[in-house]
Protein backbone atom coordinates (compact mmCIF):
# COMPACT_ATOMS: atom_id res chain seq x y z
CA UNK A 1 0.00 0.00 0.00
CA UNK A 2 3.03 2.32 0.82
CA UNK A 3 4.25 1.91 -2.38
CA UNK A 4 1.12 2.99 -4.31
CA UNK A 5 0.98 5.94 -2.23
CA UNK A 6 4.56 6.79 -2.95
CA UNK A 7 3.99 6.50 -7.01
CA UNK A 8 0.93 8.13 -6.69
CA UNK A 9 3.01 11.53 -5.20
CA UNK A 10 5.31 10.88 -8.78
CA UNK A 11 2.32 10.70 -11.08
CA UNK A 12 -0.26 13.57 -9.89
CA UNK A 13 2.30 16.17 -10.99
CA UNK A 14 2.87 14.53 -14.26
CA UNK A 15 -0.79 14.91 -14.68
CA UNK A 16 -0.75 18.62 -13.96
CA UNK A 17 2.18 18.65 -16.75
CA UNK A 18 -0.29 17.18 -18.91
CA UNK A 19 -3.32 19.52 -18.06
CA UNK A 20 -0.83 22.13 -18.42
CA UNK A 21 0.29 21.34 -21.66
CA UNK A 22 -3.51 20.90 -23.16
CA UNK A 23 -5.35 23.39 -21.08
CA UNK A 24 -5.21 27.33 -21.27
CA UNK A 25 -6.32 27.92 -18.09
CA UNK A 26 -4.13 25.61 -16.05
CA UNK A 27 -1.36 26.79 -18.03
CA UNK A 28 -1.94 30.60 -17.01
CA UNK A 29 -2.54 29.13 -12.74
CA UNK A 30 0.95 27.49 -13.49
CA UNK A 31 2.57 23.86 -12.53
CA UNK A 32 3.44 24.68 -9.12
CA UNK A 33 0.39 25.82 -8.26
CA UNK A 34 -1.86 23.36 -9.49
CA UNK A 35 0.50 21.04 -7.75
CA UNK A 36 0.03 22.87 -4.50
CA UNK A 37 -4.02 23.30 -4.69
CA UNK A 38 -4.34 19.34 -5.47
CA UNK A 39 -2.50 18.16 -2.88
CA UNK A 40 -4.05 19.90 -0.55
CA UNK A 41 -7.54 19.22 -1.50
CA UNK A 42 -6.11 15.62 -1.04
CA UNK A 43 -4.58 15.50 1.96
CA UNK A 44 -7.50 17.93 3.92
CA UNK A 45 -9.89 15.93 2.37
CA UNK A 46 -9.03 12.71 4.02
CA UNK A 47 -7.84 10.94 1.51
CA UNK A 48 -4.77 9.94 2.70
CA UNK A 49 -4.76 7.48 5.92
CA UNK A 50 -2.97 9.24 8.48
CA UNK A 51 -0.63 5.58 8.61
CA UNK A 52 1.36 7.10 5.64
CA UNK A 53 2.08 10.43 7.11
CA UNK A 54 5.97 8.59 6.97
CA UNK A 55 5.96 8.10 3.43
CA UNK A 56 4.30 11.85 2.55
CA UNK A 57 7.46 13.24 4.44
CA UNK A 58 10.25 10.53 3.02
CA UNK A 59 9.25 11.48 -0.61
CA UNK A 60 9.34 15.27 0.21
CA UNK A 61 12.41 14.80 1.24
CA UNK A 62 13.78 12.40 -0.98
CA UNK A 63 12.68 14.45 -4.05
CA UNK A 64 14.32 17.50 -3.03
CA UNK A 65 18.12 16.15 -1.89
CA UNK A 66 18.07 14.45 -5.47
CA UNK A 67 16.23 17.23 -7.52
CA UNK A 68 18.75 19.62 -6.65
CA UNK A 69 22.26 18.27 -7.58
CA UNK A 70 20.19 17.47 -10.94
CA UNK A 71 19.56 21.47 -11.25
CA UNK A 72 22.83 22.42 -10.36
CA UNK A 73 24.88 19.47 -12.84
CA UNK A 74 24.01 21.79 -15.95
CA UNK A 75 25.89 25.03 -14.48
CA UNK A 76 28.80 26.06 -16.63
CA UNK A 77 30.65 28.42 -14.23
CA UNK A 78 33.37 29.62 -16.04
CA UNK A 79 30.63 31.51 -18.54
CA UNK A 80 30.68 33.61 -15.42
CA UNK A 81 33.94 34.95 -15.64
CA UNK A 82 32.61 36.22 -19.21
CA UNK A 83 29.97 38.43 -17.95
CA UNK A 84 29.74 42.18 -18.50
CA UNK A 85 31.18 43.47 -14.67
CA UNK A 86 27.51 45.72 -14.75
CA UNK A 87 25.35 42.68 -14.90
CA UNK A 88 28.07 41.02 -11.89
CA UNK A 89 27.80 44.48 -9.91
CA UNK A 90 23.91 44.55 -10.42
CA UNK A 91 23.17 40.91 -9.39
CA UNK A 92 25.55 41.60 -6.09
CA UNK A 93 23.33 44.57 -5.55
CA UNK A 94 20.32 42.32 -6.29
CA UNK A 95 21.30 39.77 -3.76
CA UNK A 96 22.63 42.82 -1.15
CA UNK A 97 18.99 44.00 -1.28
CA UNK A 98 17.24 40.90 -0.84
CA UNK A 99 19.76 39.57 2.19
CA UNK A 100 18.83 43.44 3.91
CA UNK A 101 15.73 43.81 3.50
CA UNK A 102 14.83 40.12 4.89
CA UNK A 103 17.01 41.03 7.73
CA UNK A 104 15.12 44.26 8.50
CA UNK A 105 11.76 42.81 8.17
CA UNK A 106 12.91 40.11 10.69
CA UNK A 107 13.30 42.30 13.61
CA UNK A 108 10.47 44.40 12.18
CA UNK A 109 7.61 42.20 11.71
CA UNK A 110 6.10 40.96 15.28
CA UNK A 111 3.98 38.12 16.51
CA UNK A 112 6.07 35.30 15.38
CA UNK A 113 9.04 33.61 17.66
CA UNK A 114 12.61 34.19 16.56
CA UNK A 115 13.16 30.58 14.76
CA UNK A 116 9.73 31.04 12.57
CA UNK A 117 10.79 34.72 11.71
CA UNK A 118 14.46 33.57 10.78
CA UNK A 119 12.72 30.58 8.63
CA UNK A 120 11.00 33.05 6.68
CA UNK A 121 13.55 35.52 6.07
CA UNK A 122 15.89 32.41 5.11
CA UNK A 123 12.87 31.24 2.59
CA UNK A 124 12.94 34.79 1.40
CA UNK A 125 16.48 35.16 0.60
CA UNK A 126 16.79 31.35 -1.24
CA UNK A 127 13.27 32.50 -3.22
CA UNK A 128 14.48 36.39 -4.27
CA UNK A 129 17.73 35.42 -5.26
CA UNK A 130 17.68 31.82 -6.63
CA UNK A 131 14.25 30.27 -6.96
CA UNK A 132 12.19 27.42 -6.16
CA UNK A 133 15.14 24.63 -5.88
CA UNK A 134 16.62 26.28 -3.33
CA UNK A 135 13.23 27.14 -1.48
CA UNK A 136 12.95 23.54 -1.34
CA UNK A 137 16.35 23.12 -0.65
CA UNK A 138 15.88 25.57 2.65
CA UNK A 139 13.19 23.68 4.13
CA UNK A 140 14.88 20.61 3.87
CA UNK A 141 17.98 21.89 5.78
CA UNK A 142 16.42 24.02 8.42
CA UNK A 143 13.39 21.41 9.17
CA UNK A 144 10.73 24.08 7.99
CA UNK A 145 7.56 23.64 9.38
CA UNK A 146 5.45 22.14 6.04
CA UNK A 147 2.66 24.94 6.64
CA UNK A 148 4.91 27.84 7.23
CA UNK A 149 6.74 26.21 3.67
CA UNK A 150 3.63 26.30 1.88
CA UNK A 151 2.09 29.86 2.91
CA UNK A 152 4.91 31.03 1.79
CA UNK A 153 6.03 29.46 -1.65
CA UNK A 154 1.83 30.11 -2.61
CA UNK A 155 1.52 33.74 -1.31
CA UNK A 156 5.05 34.23 -3.76
CA UNK A 157 3.65 32.32 -6.58
CA UNK A 158 0.42 34.64 -6.96
CA UNK A 159 2.16 37.89 -5.41
CA UNK A 160 4.85 36.89 -7.98
CA UNK A 161 3.10 37.13 -10.45
CA UNK A 162 2.01 41.18 -9.82
CA UNK A 163 5.86 41.80 -9.99
CA UNK A 164 5.76 39.77 -13.43
CA UNK A 165 3.10 42.00 -14.71
CA UNK A 166 4.35 45.50 -13.75
CA UNK A 167 7.98 44.38 -15.00
CA UNK A 168 6.43 43.28 -18.28
CA UNK A 169 4.68 46.81 -18.64
CA UNK A 170 4.89 49.65 -16.11
CA UNK A 171 8.70 48.68 -15.07
CA UNK A 172 10.28 49.23 -18.55
CA UNK A 173 9.30 53.14 -19.30
CA UNK A 174 9.63 53.55 -15.60
CA UNK A 175 12.99 52.34 -15.28
CA UNK A 176 14.85 53.42 -18.36
CA UNK A 177 13.49 56.70 -16.71
CA UNK A 178 14.71 56.64 -13.58
CA UNK A 179 18.57 54.88 -14.31
CA UNK A 180 21.02 55.55 -16.92
CA UNK A 181 19.87 54.32 -20.57
CA UNK A 182 21.32 51.23 -21.56
CA UNK A 183 23.91 50.56 -24.27
CA UNK A 184 23.37 50.67 -27.89
CA UNK A 185 21.26 47.37 -28.14
CA UNK A 186 22.75 44.49 -30.17
CA UNK A 187 21.13 43.43 -33.73
CA UNK A 188 20.98 39.69 -33.11
CA UNK A 189 18.55 37.24 -33.69
CA UNK A 190 16.34 36.56 -30.31
CA UNK A 191 15.67 32.67 -29.72
CA UNK A 192 14.23 31.42 -26.55
CA UNK A 193 16.25 28.05 -26.77
CA UNK A 194 17.72 27.03 -23.92
CA UNK A 195 18.60 24.20 -21.97
CA UNK A 196 16.82 25.54 -18.88
CA UNK A 197 13.78 26.08 -20.88
CA UNK A 198 10.94 24.31 -18.43
CA UNK A 199 7.75 23.78 -21.08
CA UNK A 200 8.91 20.67 -22.98
CA UNK A 201 9.03 17.54 -20.56
CA UNK A 202 8.37 15.20 -23.40
CA UNK A 203 11.57 14.29 -23.92
CA UNK A 204 11.44 12.89 -20.18
CA UNK A 205 9.52 9.51 -21.39
CA UNK A 206 10.99 9.40 -25.01
CA UNK A 207 12.64 5.75 -24.80
CA UNK A 208 16.00 6.68 -26.51
CA UNK A 209 16.32 9.26 -23.67
CA UNK A 210 16.14 6.44 -21.07
CA UNK A 211 20.02 5.71 -20.76
CA UNK A 212 20.31 9.62 -20.03
CA UNK A 213 18.07 9.81 -17.23
CA UNK A 214 19.50 6.84 -15.65
CA UNK A 215 22.84 8.50 -15.61
CA UNK A 216 21.42 12.14 -14.16
CA UNK A 217 19.38 9.78 -11.25
CA UNK A 218 22.35 7.08 -10.27
CA UNK A 219 25.32 10.45 -10.51
CA UNK A 220 22.79 12.34 -8.06
CA UNK A 221 21.82 9.70 -5.58
CA UNK A 222 25.31 8.74 -5.49
CA UNK A 223 26.33 12.47 -4.72
CA UNK A 224 23.11 12.36 -1.84
CA UNK A 225 24.72 9.78 -0.48
CA UNK A 226 28.39 10.86 -0.03
CA UNK A 227 27.02 14.56 1.01
CA UNK A 228 25.03 12.14 3.81
CA UNK A 229 27.64 10.62 5.21
CA UNK A 230 30.01 13.14 5.05
CA UNK A 231 27.48 15.39 6.82
CA UNK A 232 26.79 12.80 9.64
CA UNK A 233 31.48 12.06 10.01
CA UNK A 234 31.65 16.39 10.26
CA UNK A 235 28.97 16.44 12.73
CA UNK A 236 30.27 14.10 14.93
CA UNK A 237 33.30 15.36 14.70
CA UNK A 238 32.33 18.82 15.93
CA UNK A 239 29.60 17.72 17.66
CA UNK A 240 27.33 19.90 15.61
CA UNK A 241 23.41 19.60 14.82
CA UNK A 242 21.83 20.58 11.84
CA UNK A 243 23.24 17.56 9.67
CA UNK A 244 20.47 18.62 7.47
CA UNK A 245 22.15 22.15 6.71
CA UNK A 246 24.85 20.43 6.47
CA UNK A 247 24.04 17.82 4.09
CA UNK A 248 22.28 20.70 1.56
CA UNK A 249 25.76 22.83 1.70
CA UNK A 250 27.59 19.62 1.03
CA UNK A 251 25.45 18.83 -1.81
CA UNK A 252 25.60 22.21 -3.05
CA UNK A 253 29.34 22.21 -3.75
CA UNK A 254 29.79 18.83 -4.76
CA UNK A 255 27.17 18.84 -7.33
CA UNK A 256 28.99 22.59 -8.96
CA UNK A 257 32.68 20.61 -8.63
CA UNK A 258 30.90 18.21 -10.81
CA UNK A 259 29.50 20.38 -13.12
CA UNK A 260 33.41 21.61 -14.09
CA UNK A 261 33.24 18.03 -15.74
CA UNK A 262 32.16 18.56 -19.62
CA UNK A 263 30.64 15.20 -19.56
CA UNK A 264 28.74 16.19 -16.40
CA UNK A 265 27.15 19.35 -17.96
CA UNK A 266 26.09 17.41 -21.38
CA UNK A 267 23.42 15.70 -19.36
CA UNK A 268 21.06 18.35 -20.94
CA UNK A 269 17.99 16.31 -19.35
CA UNK A 270 19.20 16.89 -16.03
CA UNK A 271 17.47 19.96 -14.95
CA UNK A 272 14.37 19.02 -16.92
CA UNK A 273 14.56 15.96 -14.21
CA UNK A 274 15.37 17.68 -11.58
CA UNK A 275 12.57 20.46 -12.02
CA UNK A 276 9.98 17.40 -12.35
CA UNK A 277 11.22 16.08 -8.83
CA UNK A 278 10.46 19.74 -7.58
CA UNK A 279 6.93 19.48 -8.92
CA UNK A 280 6.36 15.83 -7.12
CA UNK A 281 8.19 17.35 -3.90
CA UNK A 282 5.65 20.27 -3.77
CA UNK A 283 2.48 18.25 -4.37
CA UNK A 284 3.79 15.99 -1.46
CA UNK A 285 4.23 18.87 0.67
CA UNK A 286 0.76 19.84 0.26
CA UNK A 287 -0.80 16.87 0.81
CA UNK A 288 0.86 17.26 4.88
CA UNK A 289 -0.07 20.85 5.29
CA UNK A 290 -2.99 21.53 7.33
CA UNK A 291 -5.15 24.66 6.25
CA UNK A 292 -5.95 26.03 9.69
CA UNK A 293 -2.34 26.74 10.55
CA UNK A 294 -1.89 28.10 6.74
CA UNK A 295 -4.83 30.69 7.91
CA UNK A 296 -2.96 31.36 10.90
CA UNK A 297 0.57 32.58 9.30
CA UNK A 298 -1.36 34.42 6.87
CA UNK A 299 -0.71 38.24 7.86
CA UNK A 300 2.78 37.42 8.74
CA UNK A 301 4.23 35.70 5.76
CA UNK A 302 2.31 37.86 3.59
CA UNK A 303 4.38 41.11 5.01
CA UNK A 304 7.44 39.20 4.42
CA UNK A 305 6.73 38.50 0.84
CA UNK A 306 5.28 41.71 -0.18
CA UNK A 307 7.91 43.24 2.13
CA UNK A 308 10.95 41.52 0.81
CA UNK A 309 9.93 41.80 -3.40
CA UNK A 310 8.84 45.54 -2.92
CA UNK A 311 11.74 46.53 -0.63
CA UNK A 312 14.20 44.71 -2.58
CA UNK A 313 13.15 45.70 -5.77
CA UNK A 314 13.52 49.73 -4.42
CA UNK A 315 16.40 49.54 -2.63
CA UNK A 316 18.25 47.35 -5.71
CA UNK A 317 17.17 50.25 -8.00
CA UNK A 318 18.81 52.69 -5.82
CA UNK A 319 22.29 50.99 -5.42
CA UNK A 320 21.88 50.86 -9.15
CA UNK A 321 21.26 54.40 -9.63
CA UNK A 322 24.41 55.66 -7.65
CA UNK A 323 26.80 53.20 -9.50
CA UNK A 324 25.67 53.80 -13.00
CA UNK A 325 24.08 50.52 -14.18
CA UNK A 326 22.22 50.81 -16.73
CA UNK A 327 18.16 50.34 -16.54
CA UNK A 328 18.32 46.88 -18.97
CA UNK A 329 20.95 45.39 -16.84
CA UNK A 330 19.41 45.97 -13.33
CA UNK A 331 15.60 44.77 -14.78
CA UNK A 332 17.04 41.92 -16.43
CA UNK A 333 19.26 40.86 -12.78
CA UNK A 334 16.09 41.93 -10.74
CA UNK A 335 13.66 39.30 -12.80
CA UNK A 336 16.69 36.41 -12.57
CA UNK A 337 16.77 36.80 -9.23
CA UNK A 338 13.09 37.39 -7.68
CA UNK A 339 11.33 34.98 -10.31
CA UNK A 340 13.96 32.70 -12.37
CA UNK A 341 16.33 31.87 -15.19
CA UNK A 342 13.78 30.50 -17.35
CA UNK A 343 11.49 33.68 -17.01
CA UNK A 344 14.42 35.98 -18.53
CA UNK A 345 13.41 35.59 -22.14
CA UNK A 346 9.91 37.23 -21.33
CA UNK A 347 11.09 40.46 -19.68
CA UNK A 348 14.03 40.33 -22.31
CA UNK A 349 11.24 40.21 -25.42
CA UNK A 350 9.42 42.76 -24.06
CA UNK A 351 12.59 45.10 -23.35
CA UNK A 352 13.46 44.40 -26.97
CA UNK A 353 17.43 43.78 -26.13
CA UNK A 354 17.91 40.47 -27.11
CA UNK A 355 21.52 41.31 -26.43
CA UNK A 356 21.00 41.36 -22.54
CA UNK A 357 19.84 37.45 -22.62
CA UNK A 358 23.34 36.14 -21.57
CA UNK A 359 23.60 38.39 -18.57
CA UNK A 360 19.96 37.80 -17.42
CA UNK A 361 20.03 34.12 -17.51
CA UNK A 362 23.61 33.81 -16.10
CA UNK A 363 23.24 35.55 -13.33
CA UNK A 364 20.07 33.94 -12.32
CA UNK A 365 22.06 30.50 -12.37
CA UNK A 366 24.44 31.86 -9.54
CA UNK A 367 21.64 33.16 -7.60
CA UNK A 368 20.64 29.36 -8.00
CA UNK A 369 24.22 28.45 -6.40
CA UNK A 370 24.23 31.55 -4.05
CA UNK A 371 20.93 30.89 -3.10
CA UNK A 372 21.28 27.74 -0.50
CA UNK A 373 24.39 29.47 1.46
CA UNK A 374 23.53 32.99 2.01
CA UNK A 375 19.23 31.24 3.17
CA UNK A 376 20.83 28.78 5.36
CA UNK A 377 23.47 31.27 6.96
CA UNK A 378 21.23 33.89 7.68
CA UNK A 379 18.60 31.86 9.32
CA UNK A 380 21.64 30.79 11.85
CA UNK A 381 22.99 33.98 12.11
CA UNK A 382 19.44 35.49 13.27
CA UNK A 383 18.95 32.10 15.31
CA UNK A 384 21.91 33.00 16.88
Amino acid sequence: MELVYALTFFLVPAGMLFLAHHQRWAQKVGIILLCYIGGLLVGNAGLIPGAMAGVQQQVSDITVALALPMLLFTLDIRQWSKMAGKAIVSMLFATTSVVTIATLLFYLIPGETVESRSHMAAMAVGTYTGGTPNLAAIKAALEIPNSQYLMFHSLDTILGGFYILFMLTLGIPLFRFFLDKPEAMEEIEYTQAHPFDEENYAPLLKKENLPQLLKVVLLSALVLVFSTGLAEFISALFSLERTSAITIILLTLISMGLSFSERVRSLQLSYKTGMYLIYVFCFAVATIASVDDLARLGLTVTLFVVGTITGSLVLHAILCKLFGVDSDTFMVTSFSAICSPPLVPLLVKAMGNPGILLSGMTTGIIGYALGNYLGISLALFLQG
